[in-house]
Formats: structure tokens, C-alpha cells, sequence
């Protein structure tokens, strides 16, 4: 079993992050979401707005 032995050797070689860094991903996650989730209702806000002017225009 080789494989299970070389895969925690690896696991207990990785440096993990301290809670510290932790935070900072989460927040960094937090921003890109939001920063997305943004882009993508203002783009959603312009297409049916755009659509709903095209359809009144008949």
C-alpha cells in the first residue's frame, strides 16, 4: 500500500494556511463573488430592460 503511505506523507508535508490567511481567502472569495454576482445583474438589468423597449417599440 504504497499509494495511502505516499499520500499522507504528502498531507503532512503540505504547509498549511493559519487562520489568518484563512480569513483573507474567505474574504477574497467574498469580494469576487459579490463583484460577480454585480457584473451579472447589471448585465441581466440591461438585457431585459433593452428587450422590454424593443418589444414596446411594436
Amino acid at each position: 500500500m504504497k499509494f495511502i503511505s505516499d499520500t499522507l506523507q504528502i498531507l503532512a508535508d503540505t504547509t498549511w494556511p493559519d487562520n489568518q490567511q484563512r480569513w483573507s481567502d474567505f474574504l477574497s472569495v467574498l469580494e469576487y463573488t459579490a463583484f460577480f454576482v454585480a457584473v451579472i445583474y447589471l448585465y441581466d438589468l440591461f438585457i431585459s430592460r433593452g428587450v422590454l423597449s424593443l418589444i414596446n417599440l411594436f
